[in-house]
């Protein structure tokens, strides 16, 4: 009997232990995202990257707050919270900015849109302290805070099924000498060894917790360093031929996280923002690597990849364009043609801030322009209780349901790409009654489909001389030049915007329903100088009922700056 019993228990663990193996033999491998080759796969096949990056949310670069003359980093403007509201409200104040920044809301939009992964770019103070204040010099004290953070952030992109890619934005002591956006301290990441101690022994700590996480995306070790190794006049290392600490960092920090990550993949940056790539290659240490490069203000032509294209054929490593943005709708829609074009994977930026570009726009509060203007010597001190009143309400404002959205800057990066069609951006009817027009909701498309302006872009790294797009920098973010208007100024009938700047040449297309077949007189809202306004009779139209595509010249008479029209029926 005993036999049996001892027989049956062999056979019955065999079982479990062979349903166990089928098991785990079954379970679908986890969906990371890795380098085969020059492109960037999983396990459903090659991937193209469409992101955005999370800027502005655990690092702040002044100019996204709209900070101006001595406040130039994160640090000097958290400093200058403290001088107001003191140093518990200041805290409460990033606690709160964090908690509404991103929110699970914002990444169910972002998937929603069309995207497939963000770039959280980390500041490392939110993980670790600084080396000035390890209690044991030499080890590091971990914060709870930034994990948790990163862990909600994860939480939400695994349940839309979009991807995290981890950006250490500012590494400890700031990764050059543009320190805005490292938030730079006085002893810079190179200058001191305990610094890449530091940014090694994180980059660790992130590997350890999310080397089993299938929705990171991967680790983006260092964003634009720019540094002049060794030549210390080339401030930012736009012309630095060797860059031996940049390579040796690089090499560094990929076998500390491959000790105990060998899943997700490393993406490596080049300095001088980016794009300096001089001694770095061969990239002979990790098979698992993709080669970022960042692109601002050039052309959209061939010639802006070349250099890319090259590292990509010469090292066999797949590209990944991991910031761009800041610019018009047009170069939106040129500059992802030409990269998807080029199968090249993108991330644009940023995805909130105060004032344009960006898809969504954080309105600040009076209280907060006050504060603004008080540091820049135009106003008087605020109170502590009305500073901290004003930065409530501008945490509040970070929340995306009290944003503004431009779905202009979306349409631009997918459905522009895709089609020369245009949409109405809304209802525009004519009929008996005479509905206002305004002349700054045009049809949603593509320059010269949807309007015609002869200044279209930044271009200024091409060309210092090009510098256009919105030169109002208000409502959309087309070549239209859109201003608001001014308080002591009100337009009659109006939204708060008016079309300037005009030029021969340049046109706006309305898609209209005509409800009333007949001649109609175009009545326009004009101002030569943008502060008075006076009705004009443009002349008269005819239409035939049904939806008619109008074009609006602004040519007739440059200069003039046009609020609204109307199209009265002719008695």
């Amino acid at each position: 009997m005993k036999k049996s019993l001892l027989f049956f228990a062999i056979y019955f663990a065999a079982i479990v232990l062979v349903g166990g193996a089928a098991v785990r033999c079954c379970t679908p491998k986890k969906d990371f995202l890795r380098a085969k080759g020059d492109r960037i796969v999983n396990n459903g096949g090659e991937v193209l990257l469409r992101g955005f990056g999370l800027g502005g949310w655990v690092l702040q670069e002044p100019y996204m707050l709209q900070l101006t003359g001595g406040i130039r980093t994160q640090t000097q403007f958290r400093d200058s919270l403290v001088a107001l509201v003191g140093e518990d409200r200041t805290a409460e104040f990033y606690r709160t900015w964090w908690r509404n920044g991103i929110q699970k809301r914002d990444i169910d939009s972002l998937a929603s849109w069309g995207f497939n992964h963000v770039r959280m770019p980390m500041h490392y103070n939110i993980f670790t302290l600084p080396i000035e204040q390890e209690p044991v010099p030499g080890e590091q004290t971990w914060l709870a805070e930034g994990f948790e953070i990163t862990d909600k952030l994860l939480e939400w992109c695994a349940a839309n099924k979009i991807y995290l890619f981890l950006d250490l934005h500012a590494a400890p002591g700031g990764q050059g000498n543009d320190v805005a956006i490292s938030d730079a301290a006085p002893v810079k990441f190179w200058e001191d060894e305990r610094n890449v101690e530091k940014a090694i022994a994180l980059w660790r700590r992130l590997a350890e917790r999310y080397k089993d996480e299938e929705w990171i995306g991967g680790y983006d070790v260092i964003n634009e360093p720019n540094w002049g190794f060794t030549d210390p006049a080339d401030r930012n290392g736009l012309n630095e031929p060797d860059n031996g600490p940049l390579k040796k960092f690089l090499v560094d920090v990929t076998r500390a996280i491959r000790e105990i990550d060998k899943n997700h993949l490393v993406v490596i940056e080049g300095n001088g923002w980016g794009n300096n790539y001089n001694g770095i290659f061969p990239l002979d240490w990790d098979d698992n690597t993709a080669i970022s490069f960042h692109k601002y203000w050039n052309r959209n032509d061939p010639e802006s990849l070349a250099e890319a294209l090259k590292n990509r054929t010469e090292q066999g490593a797949p590209l990944w364009m991991s910031e761009s943005g800041e610019n018009s709708n047009v170069w939106f829609t040129d500059a992802i043609s030409l990269l998807e074009s080029n199968n090249i994977g993108w991330c644009w930026w940023t995805y909130k801030r105060i004032g344009t570009p960006t898809p969504m726009e954080i309105i600040p509060g009076e209280g907060y322009l006050r504060i603004l203007d008080y540091w820049a010597g135009l106003a008087p001190k605020p109170t502590a209780d009305e500073a901290w009143a004003a930065l409530q309400t501008l945490a509040e404002n970070y929340k995306q349901q009290n944003t503004v959205l431009h779905r202009d800057y979306i349409d631009a990066m997918f459905r522009q790409v895709a089609t020369t069609e245009t949409l109405p951006w809304k209802k525009h009817k004519v009929g008996a009654i005479a509905e206002t027009i305004f002349a700054t909701d045009y049809d949603l498309g593509r320059e010269g489909y949807a309007y015609h302006d002869l200044d279209l872009a930044n271009y200024r790294t091409s060309d210092p001389r090009e510098q256009g797009g919105n030169r109002g920098r208000a409502y959309r973010n087309d070549g239209v030049d859109i201003y608001a208007i001014p308080a002591d100024s009100p337009i009659p009938d109006g939204n708060g915007y008016y079309v300037g700047s005009t030029e021969e040449g340049e046109w706006l297309k309305f898609t209209l329903d005509v409800t009333q077949s007949g001649n109609y007189n175009l009545i326009l809202c004009e101002s030569t100088d943008g502060k008075t306004w006076a009705k004009r009779n443009a002349g008269e139209v005819v239409f035939n009922a049904g939806e008619v595509p109008f074009e609006f010249k602004l040519d007739s008479r440059p200069g003039v700056n046009v609020a609204w029209l109307r199209f009265e029926m002719v008695k």
